[in-house]
């Protein structure tokens, strides 16, 4: 067992009966496990130039913040409309059962940047895809994204995510 695996709790039946749900608060829940994600996350940019750290809102705020702190660089927070208080582009795009937009700061990236994206969980991947397509409007280059937990049974790194340097901390064959 992964070290970090052992503070992932799983949450039978949420949302809905016959879902086993990963709960990434598991690590938040403990300062050891806390610590030893930030460890693996910094761990896996080692000889990556990296100018910001990007993350949607709002687990991943807490992952990407303490990263790009870490890091000693800038963090860009991807927020849900209306959040944001200068001007914004925006990204559409598809959940499972619906759609949701994100929006980003025109200025929060500059061209040539080096971007890692960071978020709590990796699924379908189409949250970190929008966050990578508004980073790369604004002229910003992903390096990598990183996730404590991916689901593998939903297929992101093959499908949305396969033209990105995809790290995960602790990884689940199903969904």
């Amino acid at each position: 067992m992964n070290t970090l695996e052992k503070y992932v709790r799983e949450v039978p039946d949420f949302p809905k009966p016959g879902v086993l749900f990963r709960d990434v608060t598991g690590i938040l829940d403990s300062g050891e496990g806390f610590r030893l994600a930030m460890i693996e996350m910094e761990r896996s940019l080692s000889g990556l130039r990296i100018d910001k750290v990007a993350a949607p809102e709002s687990r991943g705020f807490i992952f990407g913040a303490a990263l790009a702190d870490r890091l000693r660089c800038a963090f860009v927070p991807i927020r849900k409309p209306g959040k944001l208080p200068r001007e914004t582009i925006r990204e559409k795009y598809d959940l499972e059962y619906a759609s949701a937009e994100l929006h980003i700061h025109t200025d929060a990236i500059s061209a040539g940047d080096k971007v890692v994206i960071v978020d709590d969980l990796l699924a379908t991947g189409g949250t970190a895809a929008a966050s990578a397509r508004l980073v790369e409007r604004l002229g910003g280059a992903v390096v990598k994204m990183i996730f404590p937990i991916e689901l593998e049974g939903f297929g992101a790194r093959s499908g949305r995510l396969s033209n990105y340097d995809v790290a995960s901390l602790v990884s689940y064959p199903g969904k």
